[in-house]
């Protein structure tokens, strides 16, 4: 079985739940300016405030919500000097507020995941912390009163690193490692805190190590599993909400197909779109269309010129058309944010830059009143930098 935590920690975050951050901080610097349709929202400076944002922003009335993977309290015993990890709200303006700051012990800490809201109140996951230190799953007021809903213990799971999905009043989730062979599960859990396994993944034919969101489209749960399968090149599954019907849509052979999808799924007009880290044409990654009944096709493949490459961002629907980030490629080679069309007709719509523009996005894009926001989790300040909040309107 591969594990792709360990090859992945030379260059991301992703796969070293307690690998700590960048050695030393950047000096503060200015954000970058503005342009017609991008810009740079907010750029994290102090490890007070929070750096590395890994995951996405959430919209709601007006103000973007997300959490940062470290940062925050640096007096606590994560790592000295750069904290568990914070929640944030930004104005669209560009003003942040830190909401809280994670303790890490037996409460929460390192959010790599982005939050999702239910009925007013945000619900998001935790890499560790807890009574096991295996991860938790975390309830916020948008005024920052946080609360633990649900603490893994290593046999219902082990560090959650996708965002929640909410079905029916019940939340949806994954976690990358944790279950009967530590590679991962997928559970579901009341607002009460009551939690089930409904898969525990074998590590085999069925996949390994999840890192993306659920998605559910009638009645069924759909997500992606970054390494097993038939090739050991990553998995798309189905199960149902109660765990019944567990199948492998599509095993990836690791070729032109692609291989190792690290994010989630997204439905439009009835088909699931999504994108792999690597394979394809090029070898840096796809974009994948398939079918609820498995039939998969490559719509895009990356690497070619300055196209994007390794997407580890899924993708994300507004007025019909996708639209992604790349973490790498583009004309900087520090990423991109692209849009493509369901026949898979793709451009690149900005290439960030590096240093005060911001670099490497890794998180998905959200929507709000017609814009498209997201994350870096390097850049903003200086050539180092720790993370930037952007919106691109297109």
């Amino acid at each position: 079985m591969r594990r792709l935590g360990s090859a992945l920690c030379i260059t991301i975050l992703i796969g070293c739940s307690r690998m700590p951050a960048t050695s030393s901080l950047p000096a503060t610097g200015a954000p970058n300016t503005s342009s017609a349709k991008f810009q740079t929202l907010f750029a994290f400076k102090q490890s007070h405030n929070g750096i590395i944002p890994a995951g996405g922003m959430l919209g709601v009335s007006g103000t973007l919500y997300g959490a940062t993977n470290f940062g925050g309290d640096p007096n606590k015993e994560c790592y000295p000097g750069h904290g568990c990890g914070t929640v944030f709200s930004i104005s669209t303006p560009g003003s942040e507020t830190v909401l809280y700051r994670f303790a890490g012990g037996k409460s929460s800490a390192r959010p790599y995941a982005g939050l999702i809201d239910v009925g007013g109140t945000l619900y998001g996951t935790t890499q560790i912390g807890g009574k096991s230190d295996k991860g938790t799953v975390y309830a916020i007021t948008t005024s920052g009163s946080e609360s633990v809903l649900f603490q893994f213990d290593g046999k219902n799971g082990n560090d959650p690193r996708a965002s929640l999905t909410s079905v029916n009043g019940t939340l949806y989730g994954t976690t990358y490692y944790g279950g009967s062979t530590e590679t991962g599960t997928v559970f579901s859990i009341t607002a009460s805190g009551t939690e089930k396994v409904l898969h525990s993944f074998t590590g085999g034919a069925d996949g390994s190590l999840p890192l993306g969101s659920l998605i559910e489209v009638n009645n069924m749960l759909y997500g992606t599993t970054s390494s097993g399968g038939a090739n050991n090149d990553g998995t798309v599954f189905a199960v149902s909400p109660t765990g019944s019907n567990y199948s492998v849509l599509y095993s990836f052979k690791g070729g032109a197909d692609g291989a190792y999808p690290f994010a989630g799924l997204v439905e439009s007009n009835g088909t699931l779109y999504g994108s792999t880290q690597q394979g394809g044409a090029h070898k840096k990654g796809t974009v994948f269309a398939i079918t609820t009944s498995g039939s998969e096709s490559v719509i895009h493949s990356f690497g070619a010129g300055k196209d994007g490459s390794e997407p580890f961002a899924g993708l994300t629907v507004l007025s019909g058309q996708l639209y992604g980030t790349t973490a790498y490629g583009g004309a900087k080679k520090e990423g991109t944010i692209y849009t493509i069309t369901p026949s898979g007709s793709e451009s690149v719509l900005h290439s960030f830059p590096g240093g005060p523009g911001g670099r490497v996005p890794y998180a998905t894009l959200t929507t709000m009143s017609g814009s498209l926001y997201g994350t870096t989790v390097w850049g903003g300040r200086t050539g180092a930098g720790v993370g930037t909040v952007f919106e691109y309107t297109p």
